[in-house]
């Protein structure tokens, strides 16, 4: 039995590359994987460069994440077709870690967030992150789209400022200082790089727009000598070597300071991989394993910062164009990042050229898409509670701080949900002579007062509907309050709840206290399983002439005349 259990356990992490392979790898599967891995290099050559920038750091780190932990995502992970590297969720994350802490302070974030989910996958918390609320999702989501598009302001205009801020009031008051030195050949690159875009999404959607864009602006801007900034000119050649691995100075003594930002990016990186492989699994007919995949991502994210890259995560839009592309297998993934290394190595000294500006074109459509506007504006017409989520998560984000916002989301989603649960909990007066299955006793007795004349005389009785959890738990504090003249027995009925909590136990034994110091005893009917064996384990028992628990309601009401007609009269 329990090797069984360890098989079975041990098969979730077997990795999707391990399957395919035993399953049988052909030459037509390996040609299908190539053209859709050089495909994906494509999307993601000038996303990688432009996401490290972003991030507050150089753009060869950007290509080192995608090459690094692109194929170690692939190579490992629980999901098929699944594309790994940098994106775009991170980057308010990273950019505040490196201004506080410095890169070695990012690399020691990225090794604890790996290790977490290395350990949340371990622990088969994958399949808990189907339970993460849309609306903070969504919140945090459209608040990262805002970020990113306020922090390529600089590039955008060309302005000549030293250091962005990394808080929203600060930058944009900084903005506001130096916008006198804007450059306008970075404009003019910028719309140009921004109608490019979006001319091909309109008339060449399965063209690369982002690396045309790039092309374009660099040769405009090169043929021109327009007189605007590029990778270059700021951060000097780009080196054209492979990744060294290295363990580079890291301030263990901040550890502690480190783990909210460390948390944040697991959290980030455990959601968007699973979102991801979800959207595959839909493309492809597939399965993905979800706590496979997170020891992936954790693997990746450790292997990326010891070659000095970034955090990094599955990548929604790109893993998309893989399945486009036709790729068959994670040999895609895996030939993706070695195009990558190899675009690295010949392209280096071309990327000398290339405009910040049109870099930060490709920044804003990425955040125009990643906000998701139609989906954000379609949650505000959802209920109270899920649009206070939505709009608290969306606006810690942008305003305060990632992790604030998440935290915050959730906390305020699980009270939502609690408080919709308490209200869909129904205490009410059991006047209805209903069996235990729900058919009526006394079917002819149509109205209320005839069905409570048919109680016997000293008996009250009450249901409860719905879960009785802590959040509901406080129905039971009036019950007694309700009767003029207190009864001698108080049937109480719970045939209509699935599951009882510690809170909900107490409450019981609070009102079998107070029962008991009035003289009424107490008949709890109707036990389901589970509220029964919580009640077992806590230790709610049986006392005579205080507290009984009764099978169903017949046996309830047959049990309260015995025992109203065996009390003395008053």
């Amino acid at each position: 039995m329990i090797s069984e259990q360890a098989s079975h356990y041990a098969r979730m992490f077997v990795p999707k590359l391990y399957t395919v392979l035993r399953q049988g790898y052909g030459w037509n599967d390996l040609h299908a994987d190539a053209i859709a891995g050089l495909t994906v290099a494509i999307v993601a050559l000038p996303l990688a460069m432009a996401l490290a920038i972003a991030s507050g750091t150089t753009p060869e780190k950007g290509l080192y994440t995608a090459i690094v932990a692109g194929f170690l995502i692939s190579a490992f992970g629980g999901s098929r077709v699944q594309i790994g590297g940098p994106t775009a969720a991170f980057i308010p994350v990273v950019f505040v870690v490196i201004q506080k802490f410095g890169f070695g302070g990012l690399i020691l974030c990225t090794l604890l967030a790996g290790l977490m989910l290395i350990g949340a996958g371990l622990l088969r918390l994958g399949t808990l992150m189907k339970y993460m609320p849309q609306p903070v999702i969504t919140g945090f989501t459209a608040g990262i789209a805002v970020s990113i598009f306020s922090s390529q302001v600089k590039d955008l205009l060309g302005l000549q400022m030293e250091t962005v801020p990394a808080e929203f009031f600060p930058r944009w008051a900084a903005y506001a200082q130096h916008i006198a030195s804007s450059r306008p050949a970075a404009v003019a690159l910028a719309v140009l790089g921004l109608a490019v875009i979006v001319g091909l999404r309109r008339w060449k959607p399965n063209w690369p727009g982002f690396l045309i864009a790039l092309v374009i602006c660099t040769i405009v801007g090169v043929g021109f000598a327009m007189p605007a900034e590029t990778i270059g000119s700021r951060f000097g050649n780009l080196p054209s070597s492979l990744p060294i691995f290295e363990f580079p100075h890291i301030p263990f003594e901040r550890t502690f300071e480190l783990l909210p930002s460390s948390f944040t990016i697991a959290f980030l990186a455990g959601v968007e991989s699973l979102l991801s492989a979800v959207v595959a699994d839909g493309m492809i007919g597939g399965r993905h394993r979800s706590n496979g995949e997170l020891v992936a991502q954790g693997v990746a994210n450790v292997g990326s910062a010891l070659f000095g890259g970034l955090p990094a995560t599955g990548a929604i839009a790109r893993t998309a164009t893989n399945v486009r592309a036709g790729a068959r297998s994670p040999v895609a993934g895996m030939l993706h990042a070695a195009f990558l290394l190899l675009f690295m190595l010949l392209l280096a000294p071309l990327m000398h050229y290339v405009p910040l500006a049109a870099l930060a074109a490709v920044l804003v459509v990425v955040a125009w898409n990643m906000s998701e506007y139609q989906h954000f504006r379609h949650t505000l017409s959802a209920p109270k509670g899920d649009r206070l989520v939505l709009l608290l998560t969306f606006f810690l984000t942008v305003f305060f701080d990632l992790t604030v916002a998440i935290e915050a989301g959730i906390v305020v989603a699980a009270f939502v949900f609690m408080f919709r649960m308490a209200e869909a909990v129904e205490v009410s007066s059991g006047v209805r002579l209903l069996d235990e299955n729900g058919s009526e006793e006394n079917p002819a007795s149509g109205a209320d007062a005839d069905q409570r004349a048919l109680l016997p005389k000293g008996v009250e009785v009450f249901q409860i509907n719905g879960p009785l959890f802590f959040g509901a738990s406080n129905r039971l504090d009036n019950l007694l309050d309700q009767f003029f003249s207190p009864p001698k027995v108080f049937i109480l009925r719970m045939r209509l709840v699935p599951i009882v909590d510690a809170s909900g136990v107490h409450a019981l034994k609070t009102l079998a206290d107070r029962c008991h110091r009035r003289g009424i005893v107490l008949i709890v009917s109707g036990l389901q399983p589970q509220p029964k064996r919580v009640i077992a384990d806590m230790h709610l028992d049986e006392r005579d002439g205080q507290l009984h628990f009764a099978p169903d309601y017949p046996g309830a009401l047959r049990l309260a005349a015995s025992i109203v007609d065996q009390s003395p009269p008053p």
